[in-house]
C-alpha cells in the first residue's frame, strides 16, 4: 500500500512538472537580453518595458479583460437562473432534455461554434466587433455556469424553501434570501470559470472578431506568426502572475464562504438542540 502511494505521488509530480515546465521556461527567457530563446546571454527587463510602452498592446489587454469581466457577469446571471429553471423543472424527461442541450454546447468543438456564430451574425447583418465577440463569449460561457451552479442546488435542502413559504415569503424573497445565499459558492465558481474561458478563448473569437477590435489571444497568435518575440514572453509572464493572484483570491473567497456556512450550520444545530 505504501509503495502504491509513492508511485501515485511520483506520477502527480511528473504531471505537474510536465504542465508547468513550459510556462517557467517561457518566463525564464522573458528576462533574456539576447532577444531569442536559444541561449540566455544576460538578465534584462527591457521586454517588460516594451510591453508597457506598446500602447496598442495595452489597449488590447484592457479590451480583453473588459470583455472577460462583462461576458462572465452576463453569463453568470443568465446561467444561475438557467440552472434554477432546470433544477425546478417538474418533469424529469424535460429536465434531462435541457441538461443534454446544455452539455452538447460543452463538448462541441470551438471551431464549429465559432463558424456557427459567424454564419449567424452574417445572416443577421450584425457587424463583427466587440458586440459579436461579447455575445459569443456569453453564449459559450452559460453552459459552464450552469454546470457549476446546478450541483449546489442539488445539495440544498428543499425544506428550507417550504419553511420560507410557510412564513409568507414570496418567490423573489425565497430566491434572494434562501436560494442565492446557499448557492453563492457555485455562482462564484461559475463566474471565475466563465472569466477564464473568455480570457483565453481563441477559436471562437478568431471567427467573430472584426477590424478595429482584437483580443489578446488573437493578437498573440498574429504576432507569433511573424516570429518569436520575447515581448510575448513578458506579457505571458504577467498574465500568468495575474492568473495566480486570481486563483489565490478565489481560494480565500471560497474559504470565507465555507467558514460562514459552517457558522450558520452550528447556529442551526444549536437552535435545534435547545428546542
Amino acid at each position: 500500500m505504501k509503495k502504491k502511494f509513492i508511485w501515485s505521488r511520483l506520477y502527480l509530480v511528473f504531471v505537474f512538472v510536465l504542465l508547468y515546465l513550459p510556462i517557467f521556461y517561457l518566463i525564464f527567457y522573458s528576462f533574456n537580453a539576447g532577444g531569442s530563446m536559444t541561449s540566455f546571454t544576460g538578465f534584462t527587463l527591457e521586454h517588460y518595458a516594451a510591453v508597457f510602452e506598446d500602447k496598442r498592446l495595452i489597449g488590447i489587454v484592457l479590451n480583453t479583460f473588459m470583455l472577460a469581466f462583462l461576458s462572465a457577469l452576463i453569463a453568470t446571471t443568465i446561467g444561475t437562473f438557467g440552472a434554477m429553471m432546470i433544477y425546478y423543472t417538474r418533469k424529469r424527461k424535460s429536465r434531462n432534455v435541457l441538461m443534454s442541450l446544455n452539455n452538447i454546447l460543452m463538448v462541441s468543438p470551438d471551431v464549429i461554434i465559432g463558424a456557427s456564430f459567424l454564419i449567424f451574425f452574417t445572416m443577421l447583418g450584425l457587424s463583427l466587433g466587440f458586440s459579436s465577440v461579447l455575445l459569443s463569449h456569453v453564449a459559450f460561457s452559460i453552459p459552464i455556469v450552469v454546470l457549476m451552479v446546478l450541483p449546489k442546488l442539488q445539495e440544498m435542502n428543499d425544506s428550507m424553501i417550504d419553511a420560507a413559504r410557510d412564513l409568507g415569503a414570496n418567490n423573489w424573497t425565497v430566491i434572494r434570501k434562501v436560494i442565492l445565499p446557499f448557492i453563492t459558492p457555485g455562482i462564484i465558481a461559475g463566474y471565475f470559470m466563465a472569466f477564464t474561458y473568455s480570457l483565453d478563448d481563441f477559436a471562437v473569437t478568431f471567427f467573430v472578431t472584426g477590424n478595429g477590435f482584437s483580443t489578446l489571444s488573437v493578437e498573440i497568435y498574429s504576432r507569433a506568426r511573424q516570429g518569436v518575440s520575447l515581448e510575448i514572453n513578458a506579457l505571458s509572464a504577467l498574465l500568468f502572475l495575474f492568473s495566480l493572484f486570481l486563483v489565490i483570491g478565489y481560494y480565500f473567497i471560497s474559504q470565507g464562504n465555507l467558514s460562514k456556512n459552517q457558522k450558520r450550520h452550528r447556529k442551526e444545530h444549536t437552535a435545534v438542540s435547545e428546542l
